[in-house]
């Protein structure tokens, strides 16, 4: 399962509706507007950021009227400076980024929104902008989760008969459940009492399986981002008893 593949799957996630971020603007709003360091062409420089899996999607820059709508809709929004116009991202194609949150540097001349993104960001149809590696190597640009994820996929779609996670995922779903439950005991058993590099050893393993598990399933790894982020700011004990789950 490729990226791209994995962000057309959005259905097994929590549904992505944009919300606003703010309200009706307030002064001290208004304040903090004022205080961003706004180029001399009124732009200001703003990237979107996964706000799952923390890869980069893309750069543009935005005015202030963009900056207002963003935090309004909850849809980014960036001006174009080839077309002079406000631009909301996806308004052509579809794939918006939903804002989650927007914050700036501490120069306040750069601003970061963080976002769910609905589809591929790149107009070339990549999930990001940042493909290109400037001096080839092999780590790609992205967070570390999703750059592993991606690279077991390939393992297991690449007919690699000696990789053991072409060879795990062949064995289908229960093979990996199997591994799953040995490798959880084993996590078990050494933070109850074993040495800390057997615990960062063998948390390895339980999440290398975890994302064979998805894998197995067909599940992207941004579903399980989207539920956690669903989860912040929420007891725990309240989340379990919203899925009827007994405390423990």
């Amino acid at each position: 399962m490729t990226t791209s593949e994995t962000e057309t799957q959005g259905h097994l996630a929590e549904p992505k509706l944009a919300r606003p971020l703010v309200g009706a603007q307030d002064a001290a709003l208004r304040q903090r507007l004022d205080g961003l360091k706004w180029g001399a062409d009124g732009l200001i420089v703003a990237i979107a950021q996964s706000a799952g899996g923390g890869e980069i999607r893309m750069v543009a820059y935005a005015n202030r009227e963009a900056l207002e709508a963003t935090l309004r809709t909850g849809v980014a929004h960036f001006y174009s400076r080839s077309r002079q116009k406000l631009w909301r991202k996806g308004e052509e194609s579809g794939n918006e980024l939903l804002a989650r949150q927007v914050a700036t540097d501490c120069d306040g001349d750069a601003l970061l929104y963080m976002v769910d993104a609905q589809g591929p960001s790149c107009h070339t149809g990549a999930a990001t902008c940042f493909f290109t590696q400037v001096a080839p190597t092999t780590l790609e640009p992205w967070p570390l989760l999703p750059r592993l994820m991606r690279y077991m996929a390939q393992r297991a779609s690449g007919g690699a008969a000696a990789s053991y996670t072409h060879k795990l995922l062949q064995a289908g779903p229960a093979k990996v459940a199997g591994k799953i439950r040995e490798e959880g005991g084993e996590l078990a058993d050494a933070v109850s009492g074993e040495s800390d590099a057997r615990v960062v050893s063998e948390s390895a393993d339980v999440i290398y399986h975890l994302l064979a598990g998805l894998l197995a399933r067909g599940i992207p790894l941004e579903a399980v981002f989207g539920e956690l982020n669903r989860r912040f700011g929420m007891s725990g004990l309240e989340e379990k008893a919203s899925r009827g789950t007994p405390s423990k």
